[in-house]
Formats: C-alpha cells, structure tokens, sequence
C-alpha cells in the first residue's frame, strides 16, 4: 500500500472561465458559455432566427430509396 492519500476530483467549476461569445466579457457559471442571461437570449434568437446555419449537404434525389 501506499501512503498517498487520494487527490480529490476537480469539480467543474474549477475550470477557468472562458469569455462570453457574445460580448467577449468573463462567463459565469450560472449562464456558462456566457455572461448574463442577455447574451444567452441574443445567441438563442440568432439560432431561432436563423443568423447560424449549419450547412448540410444535400444528395440527389435518386440515392433515396
């Protein structure tokens, strides 16, 4: 046996915080990836409204069967 006691594990709010992909200010944990729940609102209405697209392939219509 050793005489190394165990390391705790770090818990997710010891990583550091990142910036706000909105506004580039420090994110909380409350509203992680961002800063307030503003920017949260402003990046869910741009999915909504359709500002972010991810692009999708589209295949001919003989491949489908």
């Amino acid at each position: 046996m050793t005489d190394e006691s165990p390391k705790p594990a770090t818990a997710p709010s010891a990583r550091p915080a990142g910036r706000c992909p909105i506004c580039r200010r420090p994110s909380t944990e409350a509203v992680r990836p961002f800063c307030s729940p503003r920017c949260r609102d402003v990046d869910l209405h741009r999915w909504l409204s359709g500002s972010y697209v991810i692009p999708a392939v589209e295949g001919d219509e003989d491949d489908v069967e």
